[in-house]
């Protein structure tokens, strides 16, 4: 009998079961089916929990798109505007517009929640979050008397 998976060995057997019984074609609502669609949502909520998702910088990602479609900056001027704020986008000197993340996601087919982050922040272990970063201790200036 299945029940929440919580170990990474529960998390092995748990998908070696799937994979025999994917393998094989299975009623929906035979007791193999039903156990099928258990686990795909058991091992879908540990995945959640366990294995955090990395998701590419917006600018990075809008890039790296480009490139797939073959399109150039100059192909995107009717989102961005004009030459100029297409160049301030894309070298992370200036964020997204409402506008551009709905016209990006659309014309570059990738998601919104993606395009949304603010830029210079990634989902990375490498890079320290927001509370970590207030945490850290801060210099101290003391300002200089006067003579």
């Amino acid at each position: 009998m299945w029940t929440i998976i919580k170990t990474k060995k529960e998390y092995e057997l748990a998908t070696t079961r799937l994979e025999e019984l994917s393998s094989n074609p299975v009623e929906e609502n035979s007791p193999e089916g039903r156990e099928l669609m258990l686990l795909g949502y058991l091992i879908d909520h540990y995945e959640e929990r366990t294995f955090e998702v990395q998701y590419p910088q917006p600018i990075d990602a809008i890039k790296i798109r480009m490139q797939d479609l073959g399109l150039k900056t100059n192909d995107l001027l009717n989102i961005f505007g004009d030459r100029g704020t297409a160049s301030k986008v894309l070298n992370n000197q200036r964020g997204l517009s409402l506008s551009m993340i709905r016209q990006l996601a659309d014309r570059l087919s990738l998601p919104v929640s993606l395009l949304i982050q603010p830029p210079g922040l990634s989902n990375s272990p490498s890079k320290k979050s927001k509370v970590a970063q207030a945490l850290e201790p801060k210099a101290i200036y003391k300002k200089r008397k006067k003579s």
